[in-house]
């Protein structure tokens, strides 16, 4: 209250509630007193906090009037003047330390982006030395402390002038000596970019990767030269592997993953470098299902009675198996009790039906399959038919038939079936090798729910007929207790009910009637309704599909990229010859740091060079010439026209 009666016009910038407010007043007492027990941190600290407050567009003639009323609220609560001038003394430090931030920190660039308008930033930018125009764009240094313009812009919400700053950087410009880009200057000061953006403002990823390619606008033989600067979302600034796959598979958009700068740096990742180390762990698989389908499927059925059977058929089987349960299962062990570890170490945990901690792997349909796959590889193991027959006398050596095994044998082939389906599951992620066929199992997967609901409401309605006909009076076998009047509608249902058993069936004039609803909501609605709801799901999908492939093949890159030894990533970077800079065209060498390809010339059409190139002085310490449209285009001529008939009828109605 002391303040606002000092300075009224502060009112208008302590825009916060009163608790909030209250926070405040604590929080700069206690910075006082933390001023004399570690100044130099304070002094950090209250360099970061100007800065802040250079976004926040504070008035610097504010901070007398609140250092006084600050002190006359001290002076009424104390008679001791050795505290007063203490926390006089802090006080005005601290806030000598914020006007000095604020007035050095204030240029003009921040001015325009608490203005929000991309004209004002464009103007600001434009007195800026070539050479440091970048730069002044990411960071603002106030003695230890800095700050990034363009970060305070996503921050704050000026996502127009944000985008016009990611323009900016990524406009590629050239006198006679260089070529000047934005593009090392904004990763090697936010490497983590992409990631801020997906979190803070996706709708500018777009601009940003557009940024990265060059397109010419000169076609050669029905093709174009195109560069992309796919360097710093490939490796880092220690030449590791870059987190920017990771970052964009975690954000799930499927229209950024298809972006072109994105599909060039993810196909060489998978073309060159994944693939390989992808399909060799895939092969392995693949050579334990053959076993798997060998033992349990093949070997067993060679004759068609058990007498016929050999001993070497027997020991084939045997030596199957152990392949599978020292092979396959140890290493399934292995890798669920890893990734089981590595979750519960990080506290990567999702509750589940509100109260039981799941670890997120499991939420992976490769993951979730291969611990279902797991259990049941172990089960079949404890059934082992051989193991329990090991030490029975048998004519025939591994012989799976004894007495010992006839009661769990039954139970023991359920679970290999069970086993070989998750198998033929499991390799499915084979189809990433092809966009086509990961994205149309990807549309199996999306629309499958729709079945699901079918079923649900296929069994509600056996439910319901069954038990309805079940407490009918009649004589009908077919529908003698619930139970087997609902695996009677089942049959009905799929269409493998004997027609025979309909004479018996329309005998009885309520079992008719009944089974005659059951059937036209079954036939004519339900089914009908799932084809409309497949149809539609199916047109929501297929516009996304082959994006949704996108992120399944880069989930897939992510992972086996960790994989990859040190020795074969620098290997694999030094293919991309990074360092070479890349030509615009004949004899006009450009910049490093991207891949050059070739693309049909009516692919992308290009009349214009994207390339901005001045004349005059090539001094470094130069702004750049005034660009003709720096006005503002067409839309600044039609704003500066309707101002102009304003006036005019202004001056038309004045006597």
């Amino acid at each position: 209250k002391r303040f606002f009666a000092l300075a009224p016009a502060g009112q208008d910038y302590f825009k916060q509630s009163t608790t909030r407010l209250y926070w405040i007043a604590d929080k700069i007492v206690e910075m006082t007193i933390e001023m004399y027990r570690e100044p130099r941190k304070m002094v950090e600290d209250m360099s970061a906090l100007g800065l802040r407050h250079v976004g926040y567009a504070i008035p610097t003639e504010f901070f007398a009037p609140f250092v006084s009323g600050a002190v006359e609220v001290v002076r009424s609560m104390t008679t001791d003047e050795a505290a007063e001038d203490g926390f006089r003394w802090s006080l005005t430090l601290i806030s000598k330390i914020l006007v000095r931030t604020i007035l050095e920190g204030s240029t003009i660039v921040m001015q325009a982006i608490n203005g929000n308008q991309e004209k004002t930033l464009v103007r600001a930018i434009s007195v800026s030395p070539r050479g440091k125009r970048a730069m002044e764009l990411l960071s603002i240094t106030v003695g230890t402390q800095s700050i990034s313009p363009l970060y305070w812009a996503i921050e704050s919400g000026s996502l127009v002038t944000a985008q016009a700053m990611i323009n900016d950087l990524l406009t590629i410009r050239a006198d006679r000596d260089n070529y000047y880009y934005g593009y090392d200057d904004l990763f090697t000061r936010h490497p983590e970019v992409i990631q801020r953006l997906c979190a803070d403002a996706a709708n500018l990823l777009w601009s940003l990767l557009d940024g990265l390619i060059w397109r010419s606008r000169v076609a050669v033989a029905g093709q174009r030269r195109v560069n992309y600067y796919v360097k710093h979302l490939m490796q880092d600034g220690e030449g590791k592997v870059n987190k920017a796959m990771e970052w964009l598979a975690e954000n799930k958009d499927p229209k950024i993953i298809c972006h072109p700068a994105v599909v060039m740096f993810s196909d060489v990742f998978w073309g060159q470098l994944a693939n390989k180390y992808f399909l060799i762990g895939r092969l392995y698989f693949l050579f334990m299902l053959v076993v798997f389908l060998s033992s349990q499927s093949v070997l067993k059925n060679l004759h068609d009675e058990i007498e016929d059977e050999t001993e070497e058929q027997y020991i084939a089987i045997f030596a199957c198996r152990l392949i599978i349960y020292l092979g396959s299962l140890t290493r399934l062990i292995f890798q669920q009790i890893k990734f089981c570890f590595t979750d519960c170490q990080e506290g990567a945990m999702t509750k589940v039906i509100g109260f039981l901690p799941v670890p997120n792997y499991l939420f992976s349909f490769q993951q979730f399959g291969s611990l279902v796959l797991t259990i049941c590889l172990v089960l079949m193991l404890a059934l082992e038919p051989i193991v329990h027959c090991i030490s029975a006398e048998t004519e025939k050596l591994f012989s799976p038939y004894c007495n010992a095994s006839e009661d769990i044998i039954y139970a023991y082939s359920i679970l290999s079936a069970v086993a070989m389906l998750l198998y033929w599951l499991l390799l499915t992620d084979l189809t990433v090798f092809s966009m086509r066929f990961s994205a149309f199992l990807l549309v199996i997967g999306r629309v499958a729910s729709e079945v699901g609901l079918f079923l649900g409401a296929l069994i509600y309605l056996i439910a319901a007929f069954s038990g309805a006909i079940s407490s009918l009076k009649q004589n009908l076998s077919d529908f003698a207790g619930m139970h087997w009047s609902a695996l009677s509608l089942w049959e009905i249902a799929l269409g493998i009910y004997p027609s025979s058993h309909f004479s018996s069936v329309i005998q009885t004039e309520f079992v008719m009637i009944a089974v005659s609803l059951f059937v036209i909501m079954i036939a004519i609605f339900l089914l009908n309704l799932l084809i409309a709801q497949l149809n539609g799901a199916y047109q929501v999908v297929y516009e996304d599909m082959v994006g949704y492939a996108r992120l399944n093949r880069a989930q897939i890159i992510v992972t086996t990229l960790e994989q990859v030894s040190q020795k074969r990533w620098f290997h694999f970077l030094q293919n991309q010859k990074f360092e070479e800079r890349l030509e615009f065209g004949e004899g006009d060498i450009g910049l490093p740091g991207g891949l050059q390809v070739t693309e049909p010339a009516n692919a992308n059409p290009t009349t214009v060079d994207s390339i901005r190139r001045f004349g005059g002085s090539t001094s470094r310490t130069m702004p750049w010439p005034e660009e003709a449209n720096l006005d503002g285009g067409d839309d600044d001529k039609f704003e500066r026209l309707e101002k102009l008939i304003v006036r005019a009828t202004k001056n038309m109605g004045a006597p």
